[in-house]
């Protein structure tokens, strides 16, 4: 029988086994937050105490106890809780005969009583959330990011009040872990695109966009859903959501839908008013149509909460990006330089070389996660060179390249040089583009 959990008092006295200490931030967040509120904790990983040592530094002295290089089952079987970190998968056989299994994101949602805004997709997700974040604080509101974002939301906690929002990034294996615990009720939850990724954990697509679904299934007629009307799942999304569903898109919308289209370079809002609403203006910091898409998603989030126009408009145009996303970043002889090191899927490279017009040179490539690196055929011409990077997935799509006669540079093993190979290729003018895929 489950141990019902209120409060951060309720954990005192319990024994709770966190599973990966990491160095991230999430079982260091976890292990801090269970030991400060009373908990008996323990802490076990598979790497050593050297690989680990700048987390054990930050643990300080707290009485935990640590388990490394190794798991012991009876630190899971006789745990009143055992804290699930989302990249180890459910099959796990340590996960089997548990009492209880918590995240840091559910024992979050269990006490806060801040309004959360969640946000999940396959790419845009982190932009939108980071956008919906920015738009908060610039209206000055107590606003709080957390989640996938890497910032475990127990960190702020103790800070959360009932009129501060929380704006929560959460991946498919973070919803995942909270199926059926009945926890995530946003006020208004967000979808952005979605193509296929962590195909090497999924056994298909249903059963990865299945994950997705899980934040809004336990909304009501009272939330929001805002959902993709470009996107073939994000209008299954708006079909099957019980919260009001709002739509955002390319192009205008039919008369009938409410939410937020693109216009000339601008996003404007439908049916949230007498009249059509400019909620992002055309002068934005962020490069590409896509970001800003995923910035009309982020203003129709703002908007649904209450902010006007006025606000939101001015924190869209002063919205910097997020690090590794289309991150500009650096400039030296005459060359401008971007890190979309986030992008991990062909798709998402896509959307980046499709953002410039300047001559590009391209460094993409590496490790394999079971994508069919045949969707690098429609875009792979733009870029004027190519440089790969060595990996699993490298040797994919070396025979793309090969079919369509396009040369490329390496695959380098070493980052360095696939650098110095770039910078030496191109001319003044040019754009040096890391964007993995």
């Amino acid at each position: 029988m489950s141990i019902e959990l209120k409060s951060p008092a309720d954990l005192k006295g319990l024994k709770v086994t966190v599973m990966g200490l990491g160095l991230h931030g999430g079982g260091l967040s976890c292990a801090t937050f269970l030991h400060d509120a009373g908990a008996i904790v323990t802490v076990t990983d598979m790497k050593d105490e050297k690989v680990l040592a700048p987390s054990i530094e930050a643990l300080g002295a707290r009485d935990i106890r640590l388990v490394l290089s190794r798991h012991e089952m009876a630190d899971f079987r006789d745990a009143d809780i055992v804290i699930k970190n989302p990249a180890v998968a459910p099959s796990s056989p340590y996960l089997q005969d548990c009492a209880q299994i918590e995240t840091d994101i559910s024992l979050f949602l269990r006490f806060s009583p801040s309004p959360i805004i969640a946000i999940t997709g396959s790419k845009g997700k982190s932009t939108t959330s980071s956008a919906i974040h920015h738009g908060f604080e610039h209206a000055g509101y107590l606003s709080f990011l957390g989640g996938n974002i890497t910032l475990s939301p127990l960190e702020f906690l103790g800070r959360c009040r009932p009129d501060s929002p929380v704006v929560l990034e959460l991946s498919s294996w973070q919803l995942a872990d909270l199926r059926g615990k009945g926890v995530l009720k946003p006020k208004i939850a967000v979808l952005t695109s979605i193509m296929p990724d962590h195909m090497n954990r999924y056994k298909d697509m249903e059963e990865y966009v299945a994950d997705k679904r899980l934040i809004y299934a336990d909304q009501g007629p009272q939330d929001f859903c805002v959902c993709n009307l470009d996107d073939e799942y994000g209008r299954s999304f708006g079909a099957q959501s019980p919260a009001r569903v709002f739509w955002y898109s390319d192009h205008r919308m039919k008369p009938e839908l409410a939410g937020a289209y693109l216009h000339q370079g601008e996003a404007y809002s439908q049916g949230l008013g007498a009249q059509d609403e400019c909620l992002v203006p055309a002068d934005l910091l962020v490069p590409g149509k896509h970001q800003r898409k995923n910035l009309a998603a982020a203003a129709l989030a703002l908007r649904l909460y209450g902010l006007s126009p006025e606000a939101i408009r001015p924190a869209m145009a002063s919205f910097p990006g997020v690090e590794h996303r289309l991150e500009f970043f650096h400039e030296a002889g005459g060359l401008r330089f971007y890190n979309d090191s986030a992008a991990t899927i062909p798709q998402a490279v896509e959307a980046a070389v499709m953002s410039f017009a300047s001559p590009l040179t391209l460094i993409t490539g590496g490790t394999d996660k079971a994508i069919d690196f045949r969707l690098y055929e429609g875009f792979i011409s733009v870029p004027r060179r190519i440089v790969l990077l060595a990996g699993s997935g490298t040797d994919k799509l070396i025979p793309v390249l090969k079919d369509k006669g396009i040369s490329y540079e390496g695959p380098f093993t070493d980052f360095r040089a696939a650098v110095a190979c770039a910078i030496s290729i191109s001319q003044g003018g040019d754009t040096v583009l890391l964007s993995p895929g």
